[in-house]
């Protein structure tokens, strides 16, 4: 491999909308006829991004030298995954190169809508997380710090919400560095955990423990799996092969652990249904028999369609239901900080007030 290749599988990396372009121009391209090293040059000319034209480049010289592009994939390997490669080699060697390239512009299309929903369905509660820091840091940091000198001064009483927001606010401004510093650290400690297998493994059983949420993470691994299984088989991957391909694309290690024994148990001569519903929690009862009833009949590819299809509109409600959960709870979380700080605010000068009015 090539010190280029290297410094690109290091520094690069390509979007999913950016391969799905890549795969729809490729298929353009090859449909029409065109050889494959005159597509390649067509999309350096048309590309702006340094980097890949970079990879581009080393794609062309691959192909100018008689390799096959998937050969020259190898070599980016970190950049287009095993999935990519794996379903280009397979047309290149099927005689169906620009369906494969169709098939993975289609597919990767649909992960990319999917993605969105999951962005969309965590919008909402950061918003209202960023709204609540910042009219409490505008209270806190900007207003406050004004009046403290007065309410210090007062010879009365102050109550209890004041004196806790006082104490607070002195905390942080002696120590409020220390803090951030040390919310800073359990961060990175916790990013450097997850890169730890046997952590990240039991977050990502937790994960899937936890209410709602855990709804939501199973719906998105088993869409996942299943376009990415459908994508391969439709492309002329076997079973096994696609199987194992399949786990390494998910995300959640519990069920990329639980693919890979089941193209091991395929591999023994076992139906891939079996494992499944052998474990119920995280392959529900309509995937699992619904795959049965794909591979009794020799349509597990069109079955698989069907199911990603399904469990997205499940996702669509699991989503809403985590959204009509959360909405009001962000709120309610909101303006309870929000009010404490007011009250520990307003109330003081209220006090002034009347004592003055006598």
């Amino acid at each position: 491999m090539s010190k280029l290749s290297d410094l690109n599988n290091l520094f690069f990396r390509l979007s999913l909308k950016d391969k799905m372009l890549f795969a729809r121009h490729m298929e353009m391209m090859t449909r029409s006829g065109m050889q494959i090293l005159d597509a390649l040059e067509i999309l350096k000319r048309q590309t702006t991004s340094k980097p890949f034209i970079h990879v581009l480049d080393g794609l062309i010289a691959d192909v100018r030298n008689g390799h096959y592009l998937s050969v020259g994939m190898e070599h980016y390997r970190a950049i287009f995954g095993d999935f990519f490669i794996n379903l280009i080699r397979v047309g290149e060697t099927s005689g169906t190169l620009s369906e494969n390239f169709r098939y993975l512009a289609a597919e990767l299309g649909k992960k990319g809508e999917l993605q969105k929903k999951i962005r969309g369905a965590m919008a909402y509660p950061l918003i209202i997380l960023f709204a609540t820091l910042g009219i409490t840091g505008i209270l806190s940091f900007v207003i406050f710090p004004k009046i403290l000198p007065v309410l210090k001064s007062l010879n009365t009483e102050l109550p209890w919400t004041t004196r806790t927001f006082i104490a607070s606010s002195e905390f942080l401004y002696a120590y409020g560095g220390y803090v951030f510093a040390g919310m800073a650290l359990l961060a990175v400690a916790f990013w450097l955990l997850l890169r730890v297998e046997s952590f990240r493994l039991a977050w990502h059983r937790f994960i899937l423990a936890l209410p709602l949420i855990g709804r939501l993470a199973t719906e998105v691994n088993i869409i996942n799996m299943a376009r990415t299984l459908n994508l391969l088989l439709r492309g002329g991957v076997k079973i096994v092969q696609a199987l194992e391909i399949t786990a390494d694309t998910l995300g959640n290690l519990v069920y990329r652990n639980e693919v890979r024994a089941i193209a091991e148990a395929v591999r023994r001569g076992e139906p891939m249904s079996k494992t499944m519903i052998d474990h119920p929690r995280l392959f529900p009862p309509t995937f699992s028999q619904m795959s049965m009833v794909g591979e009794n009949t020799g349509k597990l590819d069109e079955t698989l369609v069907f199911l990603a299809d399904f469990y997205e509109g499940e996702l669509d409600g699991s989503t809403k239901s985590l959204s009509n959960v959360l909405e009001p709870l962000l709120l309610l979380v909101m303006g309870g900080v929000v009010s404490f700080v007011a009250l520990s605010i307003m109330t003081p000068i209220y006090k002034i007030t009347q004592t003055l009015g006598r």
